[in-house]
């Protein structure tokens, strides 16, 4: 009674609304930034039993923003940590641990174990994977996603309005979307939206208000507005439409072309081939596609600085004949700024494999890393 009492007076949820979160579950994929907020809150509100899914250790830049974790949490699984601390939040609460890769071959089964879905993945195939799972068991796929200074947030629920591929029927083409990694999020957004998924979870446990079923949440966090896109169900649809042609999990990697990236590796250089290049005195053109806020923080020396948004309108200050290799972060935008360069002639082209941080680890760990 205590414990619940700001719930238990409100005329929404009450001891009958309370007693359905206690008889509840959800299952939280992915423990970054949304799903240590939305777990949190799952948690104290009194949802029965919780799954959260992850396969990642706890790592430095996660405190930014993952306030579930702290500095001695460093190095241990993420989900061994929420077991332990979403505990002392409620412990009358199930906390059950998934600690592998969400894919085709578990998605099914880990999803069929609960009564609803929060999708707080940070990449493309997940979406699509966890989408189609939720869809082809007829479970509410509570989504949202964060970058920079926008949010956005969704439900995608088959039997009562559009999924996620009504919205989305193509993935976008490979490394056309940066990730929070290289273009980097202000650490409360996440917090926002992760929020407003357990919100939307809690909503759908009682039945009441309205989800954001056809809607479209989209936050901007530098101008404070909230705006809406709906959207309708796609009757062409793969997965939910009058003729589905999707009755089971398939390649999300491969839809959504990420092997396809993967087979590009023979224009690949790793750090140490790099290193070795440039000690055995080869002219080497070091492209550097990221944006100038990161070439201040830290740089190859006598990299040419072109940012891969720039870089089909400015083809003409390289030149065809030299030796470019291409680099970036991680080697994602490097990757795509490869493919443009092969396209328009420039044979003798690599990307540099880990970008510049596999640098920074494996030949200069003097180099600040971000």
């Amino acid at each position: 009674m205590r414990r619940y009492s700001r719930h238990l007076v409100l005329p929404e949820v009450g001891p009958a609304g309370q007693q359905k979160l206690k008889e509840s579950s959800v299952l939280v994929i992915g423990l970054g930034g949304l799903g240590v907020p939305a777990a949190v809150y799952l948690a104290s509100s009194g949802v029965g039993k919780i799954g959260i899914v992850d396969f990642d250790p706890v790592e430095l830049s996660n405190l930014q923003r993952q306030f579930l974790f702290s500095e001695v949490d460093l190095g241990r699984r993420k989900v061994d940590v929420a077991e332990e601390k979403l505990a002392q939040v409620n412990a009358n609460v199930t906390v059950v641990t998934h600690g592998v890769r969400l894919d085709s071959t578990n998605a099914m089964k880990i999803i069929g174990e609960y009564d609803v879905v929060l999708d707080a993945t940070d990449n493309v195939p997940s979406r699509y994977l966890i989408n189609d799972a939720c869809a082809l068991q007829d479970k509410p796929d509570v989504y949202a996603g964060v970058i920079g200074f926008n949010g956005q947030a969704s439900v995608f629920h088959a039997s009562r309005g559009p999924c996620y591929r009504c919205l989305f029927s193509q993935p976008p083409p490979p490394n056309s979307v940066k990730s929070c990694e290289e273009a980097g999020v202000l650490n409360v957004m996440p917090g926002i939206m992760g929020t407003i998924q357990a919100n939307q979870a809690v909503g759908i446990i009682l039945g009441k208000g309205t989800p954001l079923i056809g809607r479209l949440l989209v936050f901007n966090g530098l101008d404070n507005t909230f705006d809406e896109v709906r959207f309708r169900k796609n009757s062409t649809c793969a997965v939910c439409g009058t003729n589905p042609t999707i009755t089971e999990l398939i390649d999300y990697e491969e839809f959504c072309g990420m092997k396809e990236r993967d087979a590009m590796s023979e224009f690949d250089m790793t750090a140490r081939e790099l290193k070795a290049a440039i000690d055995a005195g080869r002219k080497l053109i070091l492209l550097d596609v990221r944006e100038p806020i990161e070439y201040a923080l830290c740089h190859l020396d006598s990299s040419t600085l072109i940012p891969v948004d720039q870089l089909s309108l400015r083809l003409k200050e390289l030149d065809l004949n030299d030796e470019i290799v291409a680099y970036c972060h991680v080697g994602i935008r490097s990757a795509g700024a490869v493919s443009l360069l092969r396209e328009n002639g420039f044979t003798n082209v690599r990307n540099l494999l880990g970008g510049i941080d596999a640098w920074a680890v494996q030949i200069d760990p003097k180099m600040p890393r971000y």
